[in-house]
C-alpha cells in the first residue's frame, strides 16, 4: 500500500520555526493595511506560547477562539502548538447555547473572543469558567494584545509528537450534538503532501484566505499556505466585493472557494475590469460545479480549476478532480459530475450493507483509508469505533466510513446520496437531528422531520415538516424565530410545511426518502 505517513518533521509548531530560519523577512500574513513577516509571526507565536504557560495552560489543554479571520487567530493557534495546547476554533455563526456546549464539552481552559461577539458574554453560561481574553476590548476582560505583550520572544522549544492532537474541529452530530474531531500533527502533514501536489503551492505563491478558520477547509488552506512559506492574504469573511479587488491588488495566485461563492464573482460591479491574470489555480469543494458557474469563472479568471472532496474527519481531502477533467463539452464531460479520483496517499472503496466491497459501478457507502484520517472523536470512543468499523492497525491506519453513498466508475468517485441525512448548505454541514431536536422542544409541536431540498444559491436548504400538537394552529415565522434563538442562522429551516403526520416505517424510523422524492424529482441524485 503506497500511503505516505506525512511530511517528515511536520507539526503546527514547526511551521513558524521553519520560516524564521529560511525567510524571516518574507510576508506571512497580510490583513488590511498590516503585514506580518515570518520573523514577526514566529516571535508573536512564541510570546503567545509563553503567555499561555504563564496563565497555567499546559500540554493537552484546549484553548478556544471565537471570531472571524484576523491575524490574532494565527498567532493564537501556532502559539498554542508551541506548548502542546490544542486549538478549538468556534463557529461564530452558532447561537450561544451551541457555543456553550462546545466550550463545555471541549473542557476549554481559555477563550479568546473578538469584539464582534462580545455581546455573547452576557448570555454564555461558561460552566467551565475559562480564562476570557478579548480582541477589541470590553473594559472588563484582559485584552489579548496586552496579555501577550510582556512575554519573551524566546521559543519554549516544545516538540509535539506526530500523534498529539493539534486541533479540535467541531462538526454537527447525527444525534444533534456536535462532535469534536481530533486532528493530529501527523494527520495534517499527511494531507499537506497531496495538497501541495494538487495546488502547486510554494513560497512564491500568494493565497487568498477567506474561508472561516473554524471550518476544516479554511484552517487547512491557511495552515498549508503558511507551511509552504506563501504570502497569505487574510480577509475577515467571504465577501466577493472585497475578494476580487484583493486578488488584483496583491497578485493572488491561488484561491480556495466553493461554487456558491464562485457564482457571485461575475456579478461584482467592475469585476470584468480588474486584472485577475495572476490567479494560477482555483480549488473548490463542498459540491460539484455547474457548467454555468464553471464557464463564468473560467471566463473571468482565465485559469484552471480543481475540485476536492473530503470531510472533517479526513482533514478535508479524499479525492480530487484535476483541471484536465473540467471539460464540459469534451469526451470526458461526464466526469464533471464526479468527485474525482483518490488523492495521492488515500484509498477509497465502496462498501455494501453487508460490509463487503461493492463491484464497479454499484452504489454503497464510501470508505477511505489514509494517514489523514482523524485520531477520533473527543471523549466519544463509541462514535469513533462506529466510523472505523474494521478497527485500525498498529500504525493507526483503518478504513473510515464517511456516511456518504457513492460508486467508483473507471477510477473516479461519483457521489450518489448520503447514508447519513446530512444537508450541505453553502459548504456548511447541517444535520437534521439538530433542527429536529430544537423543534421538538417547542411546546406546540407534536412531531417533526427535516430534509434538505434543492437551492439554486446554496445547493441545499433545510425544510421542516411539522405536526402541530392537538391541532394547534402554528405560524411559520414564529417557529423559525423560535429556532433562531437556539440555532445558528444557516441551520434555520428555509420553509415550514404543516402536515397531519410524519411517515414512518413499522419500527418508527422516519421515511425521509419518501419525503425527499417530490423535491428532488428531475435531479440526477439526491444531493445538490
Amino acid at each position: 500500500m503506497t500511503v505516505p505517513e506525512a511530511i517528515p518533521g511536520y507539526s503546527l509548531a514547526e511551521t513558524p520555526r521553519r520560516h524564521v530560519r529560511q525567510r524571516p523577512d518574507a510576508p506571512a500574513l497580510v490583513f488590511e493595511d498590516v503585514t506580518l513577516t515570518y520573523g514577526d509571526f514566529d516571535k508573536a507565536c512564541s510570546r503567545v506560547a509563553n503567555a499561555f504557560k504563564a496563565s497555567g495552560i499546559a500540554e493537552g489543554d484546549r484553548v478556544a477562539f471565537l471570531g472571524k479571520n484576523i491575524p490574532e487567530y494565527f498567532t493564537f493557534a501556532f502559539g498554542a502548538a508551541k506548548i502542546g495546547a490544542v486549538t478549538v476554533g468556534v463557529n461564530w455563526r452558532l447561537a450561544p447555547p451551541e457555543i456553550d456546549f462546545i466550550l463545555d464539552h471541549g473542557e476549554v481552559k481559555l477563550l479568546v473572543i473578538d469584539k464582534e461577539y462580545l455581546g455573547h458574554l452576557d448570555v454564555l453560561k461558561l460552566a467551565g469558567n475559562p480564562i476570557i481574553l478579548t480582541v477589541g476590548g470590553d473594559g472588563t476582560h484582559p485584552e489579548f494584545a496586552d496579555w501577550m505583550a510582556d512575554h519573551s520572544n524566546d521559543d519554549p522549544g516544545f516538540v509535539p509528537h506526530p500523534d498529539d492532537t493539534a486541533m479540535q474541529v467541531y462538526t454537527s452530530g447525527t444525534t444533534g450534538k456536535p462532535k469534536g474531531v481530533e486532528i493530529t500533527h501527523r494527520n495534517l502533514g499527511a494531507s499537506f503532501a497531496p495538497f501541495i501536489q494538487i495546488t502547486g503551492l510554494s513560497s512564491d505563491s500568494v493565497t487568498l484566505q477567506v474561508l472561516p478558520m473554524f471550518h476544516i477547509g479554511g484552517s487547512m488552506g491557511a495552515y498549508l499556505g503558511l507551511w509552504c512559506g506563501s504570502t497569505n492574504v487574510v480577509q475577515r469573511e467571504i465577501n466577493p466585493a472585497d475578494m476580487l479587488p484583493a486578488v488584483a491588488k496583491h497578485r493572488v495566485t491561488n484561491i480556495m472557494s466553493v461554487p456558491a461563492v464562485l457564482q457571485m464573482f461575475p456579478a461584482v460591479p467592475g469585476a470584468q475590469q480588474l486584472d485577475l491574470s495572476s490567479v494560477k489555480l482555483i480549488n473548490y469543494g463542498a459540491s460539484p460545479i455547474s457548467q454555468d458557474v464553471l464557464d463564468s469563472t473560467m471566463e473571468l479568471f482565465g485559469c484552471p480549476l480543481t475540485q476536492t472532496y473530503g470531510l472533517t474527519e479526513s482533514c478535508g481531502l479524499v479525492s480530487y478532480l484535476p483541471p484536465e477533467d473540467h471539460d464540459p463539452t469534451g469526451p470526458r464531460a461526464h466526469l464533471m459530475r464526479s468527485a474525482g479520483k483518490p488523492t495521492p496517499g488515500a484509498e477509497i472503496k465502496i462498501v455494501g450493507p453487508d460490509g463487503k466491497e461493492m463491484p464497479e459501478g454499484e452504489t454503497g457507502e464510501i470508505w477511505t483509508r489514509s494517514y489523514q484520517n482523524m485520531k477520533g472523536f473527543w471523549k466519544d470512543p463509541e462514535a469513533t469505533a462506529a466510523v472505523f468499523p474494521e478497527g485500525r492497525d498498529a500504525d493507526g491506519l483503518g478504513w473510515l466510513a464517511t456516511g456518504d453513498a457513492g460508486a467508483m466508475e473507471g477510477g473516479y468517485l461519483f457521489i450518489k446520496d448520503r447514508v447519513k441525512d446530512m444537508i450541505v448548505s453553502g459548504a456548511e454541514n447541517i444535520y437534521p437531528a439538530e433542527i429536529e431536536n430544537v423543534l421538538m422542544s417547542h411546546p406546540d409541536i407534536a412531531d417533526t422531520a427535516v430534509i434538505g431540498i434543492p437551492s439554486e444559491k446554496w445547493g441545499e436548504t433545510p425544510l421542516a415538516f411539522v405536526v402541530a400538537e392537538n391541532g394547534y394552529e402554528l405560524d411559520s415565522e414564529d417557529i423559525i424565530a423560535y429556532c433562531a434563538e437556539r440555532l445558528a442562522r444557516y441551520k434555520l429551516p428555509s420553509k415550514i410545511e404543516f402536515v397531519k403526520e410524519i411517515p414512518r416505517n413499522p419500527s418508527g424510523k422516519i421515511l425521509k426518502v419518501e419525503l425527499r422524492k417530490p423535491y428532488w424529482k428531475g435531479h440526477e441524485r439526491a444531493v445538490n
